[in-house]
């Protein structure tokens, strides 16, 4: 009878009878090591070849020229009162749960008469790549905003930082550091330092050391320059002590005197309680 055992009779699949023989698993082992080996042929196929889809692909080494190259963009497109800011490193963010990161900065200050900053920032967004997809948005809040994509997972952004001032910034966000970034190399100033060591002594500055000299390729060939001074104390009207060594001015208000000198152009920022001067080479037109 159906489901019912015979008395005596032991069951077919009993400890005392072995079970038939699993003819399939050969056959599932070879496709399991098959399945393995093209999925790491994959694997191998994809990172030699594919491009990086999300941040924590690329490095802070591998991205820290798309951000020098971003920032030699912005100086071409913001004018000769663009003044380089030195790179920053803010180390501590997590790429992952369990790696450290670290996010890459540059900085771009340029300067402008009161008013004209919401149109500063729609010219360097016209003069942008296309690709960048570079607009200007307005809120009640916060004011105009410039924000780009240079690629890369690179973001480009750019707001007003004060009366007559925009900051354009480019940020890596969190990466792996990799090798960590290499400061794109340059020669010491020279043209710089010669015109900014002028103006501090007519500025009535003592002498200092030589300044840094911070630096971006520019897009068309040849390389943005900058080269600013420590804060020095201001005289009764800074740009009337530079009125002497100056033709015709650049730019000429409250918050910042600025004027050609040969194939440099000298900013003093007169923003705060002490004077900063800056020497800039420009990208060529």
């Amino acid at each position: 009878m159906n489901g019912v055992q015979a008395a005596g009779q032991a069951p077919s699949t009993g400890p005392d009878r072995p079970a038939a023989p699993r003819r399939w698993l050969p056959w599932l082992l070879a496709g399991t090591v098959a399945w393995a080996v093209l999925l790491a042929a994959l694997t191998w196929t994809s990172v030699r070849n594919d491009p990086p889809t999300v941040r924590e692909q690329r490095t802070l080494a591998e991205a820290g020229p798309v951000v020098d190259r971003a920032v030699g963009a912005l100086v071409a497109a913001a004018g000769d009162t663009a003044v380089l800011t030195p790179p920053e490193i803010e180390r501590g963010c997590r790429v992952t749960p369990f790696a450290d990161g670290a996010t890459l900065i540059r900085g771009v200050d340029v300067f402008v008469a009161a008013g004209r900053e919401r149109a500063l920032l729609e010219q360097v967004a016209d003069r942008l790549p296309e690709d960048w997809r570079a607009g200007v948005r307005v809120t009640s809040d916060v004011g105009p905003r410039l924000r780009a994509d240079a690629g890369e997972f690179v973001t480009v952004a750019g707001r007003v930082a004060g009366d007559g001032r925009v900051r354009l910034t480019v940020d890596t966000g969190c990466r792996p550091v990799g090798d960590g970034y290499d400061v794109p190399a340059t020669a010491a100033a020279g043209v710089e330092a010669d015109a900014l060591g002028e103006a501090l002594r007519v500025l009535g500055a003592p002498g200092g050391p030589a300044p840094e000299l911070v630096t971006a390729p520019c897009p068309g060939g040849g390389t943005a320059r900058s080269a600013r001074s420590a804060g020095v104390e201001a005289t009764a009207s800074p740009a009337a002590a530079l009125a002497p060594v100056t033709r015709v001015p650049v730019l000429d208000v409250p918050q910042a005197y600025a004027y050609r000198r040969g194939p440099v152009t000298v900013v003093a920022d007169l923003s705060g309680d002490q004077v900063v001067v800056s020497v800039n080479t420009a990208c060529p037109a």
